[in-house]
């Protein structure tokens, strides 16, 4: 762990200031002042850190899509792909509604379309809004080493700013990478202090991610590009207190519109610490008690973070997926209703009730943080999509009565990708289950032909089905557009344009 420079400095001034005060008194009373040698030892001066900054800001500038390896960028089309779908299947959302409601009276130009809606809004409002659908159904993707959700703030932004000003296909793919690479290495350097503190990563983080993503399109040099994150690091988002409420959407939102507002700041020559990220004072040290700045810097440009992007099959909290993927398992494989069970016990990690510990949720969005309720949901339902988490669903008779027969233990031994799930029925039999990894992760992927089922369902009864297969298509193939804001008009709802 890195002990703050702030810190060391206190620490000097403290002890040199009490030193001042006892020679003071004792000279005072007339005593001898003490000789040279008894004056407490100086600490040694720490290290500098490195400049993670303007590595980044360097980084940022000069990759191009041509550098990077054919699965990276095959990654950056499934992200995309999977973050377009949620932010049309959100679009309908209160959370988005209300968002609208509230700020559109205020709007700027109006040169912007947002997935899944029909109105034109300006591109800060757009970059907000698509944050907060892409991410209120919790079903977007996820970088399961931080658990940040990486393409929300950044391909929200990006997309605002591609219908504001001509973008090829190709940079917009590069800029989503490069986004996603920059906020899930500075996540890796934080986590897991920054988020034990509260925080909510993707907010946090993700304004780096759009800040440089955007810089990247407006052609910021290394100076400016430096600027941009600076500003960003002066306005993180996001506690961990909102999961299960509307404002855990507008996190990413947030994020998303702050990093955009960062770039065409840093655009116009406004300044920011060129060390905002490590220096004494900096984002790190007051948002996080350890980092490891080698997890930005080891790599950068051969190792990529953004190759480990995952997808989820259920919408709700990803330390969820194991034990959900275990009861759809056995419902499946011996024929399972609620009814005849007697018992159902959990053993997973302590970070499972920690995130998803709501016993009695009452909406949607609560029972997606309910562990209770997806166990459930697994079993009356077997599944765990979007419509399982309706407000109708979770007071669902058969949920209701269900749940209160589930118990979770905690085993730090198990690891959060990972649940067994105990299932004794009335009968007498005992039904276990032990998932390693779960339906979506690194090890057990969704394939494209699941991905894409995903991303209809989302988009079925918004789009009409020509327009579903569509945007599918302009998003498969958003490196050879000329334009890639052809992806906002074509995803947004009404006429074809």
């Amino acid at each position: 762990m890195h002990k703050p420079a702030s810190f060391e400095r206190r620490s000097l001034l403290r002890r040199a200031g009490a030193a001042a005060l006892i020679a003071a008194a004792g000279a005072a009373r007339g005593e001898p002042e003490a000789p040279a040698h008894s004056a407490l030892p100086l600490p040694t001066a720490a290290a500098p850190p490195p400049e993670v900054t303007r590595a980044l800001a360097q980084y940022a500038t000069e990759v191009r899509l041509a550098d990077l390896p054919d699965a990276v960028t095959r990654q950056g089309v499934r992200t995309l792909l999977n973050w377009t779908g949620c932010a049309i299947g959100g679009a309908r959302h209160e959370a988005v509604e209300r968002a609208i409601a509230a700020l559109e009276p205020f709007c700027g130009a109006r040169e912007a379309r947002i997935p899944g809606r029909s109105e034109r809004v300006d591109i800060f409002l757009a970059a907000l809004v698509a944050g907060i659908s892409s991410h209120v159904f919790d079903y977007d993707d996820t970088h399961l080493k931080t658990i940040i959700h990486p393409a929300g703030p950044v391909a929200s932004a990006i997309l605002a700013w591609a219908q504001h000003r001509p973008v090829r296909g190709a940079d917009f793919l590069n800029a989503l990478l490069i986004g996603i690479e920059t906020e899930c290495r500075i996540g890796n350097a934080v986590y897991p202090s920054h988020y034990d503190l509260g925080w909510h990563i993707t907010g946090t983080c993700g304004t780096f991610g759009s800040a440089v993503a955007c810089g990247r399109l407006m052609s910021l040099d290394a100076s400016r590009m430096g600027w941009a994150l600076g500003l960003a690091a002066s306005q993180p988002v996001g506690l961990k207190i909102q999961f299960g409420s509307m404002t855990k959407s507008f996190h990413p939102g947030r994020a998303a519109q702050n990093g955009l507002l960062a770039a065409v700041l840093a655009a116009q020559g406004y300044t920011a610490d060129a060390a905002a990220l490590e220096g004494r004072d900096g984002w790190a040290q007051a948002l996080s008690r350890e980092h490891d700045w080698r997890e930005v810097t080891d790599g950068l440009g051969t190792r990529f973070e953004r190759a480990l992007n995952t997808y989820k099959p259920f919408a709700c909290g990803i330390v969820t997926h194991p034990a959900i993927d275990a009861a759809i398992q056995l419902r499946n494989e011996y024929g399972l209703q609620a009814a005849p069970i007697s018992a159902i016990e959990l053993r997973a990690n302590p970070l499972v009730l920690s995130l998803t510990g709501k016993t009695d949720p009452r909406s949607g969005l609560e029972a997606k943080f309910s562990i209770y309720y997806c166990i459930a949901a697994g079993i009356v339902y077997g599944a765990a999509g979007e419509r399982q988490f309706s407000d109708a669903a979770v007071k669902d008779p058969a949920i209701v009565a269900l749940r209160p027969h589930i118990t979770v233990l905690t085993d730090t031994a198990i690891g959060p990708e990972q649940a067994e799930l105990t299932i004794r029925l009335a009968d007498g039999r005992v039904l276990t289950r032990r998932v390693e990894h779960a339906i979506g992760s690194l090890e057990r992927p969704m394939s494209d032909g699941a991905l894409e089922a995903k991303f209809t369902d989302l988009a079925a009864g918004i789009l009409p089905p020509a327009r579903i297969r569509r945007v599918l298509e302009l998003c498969r193939d958003v490196a050879s557009l000329d334009d890639a804001a052809q992806i906002a008009r074509a995803a947004a709802a009404g006429p074809a344009i």
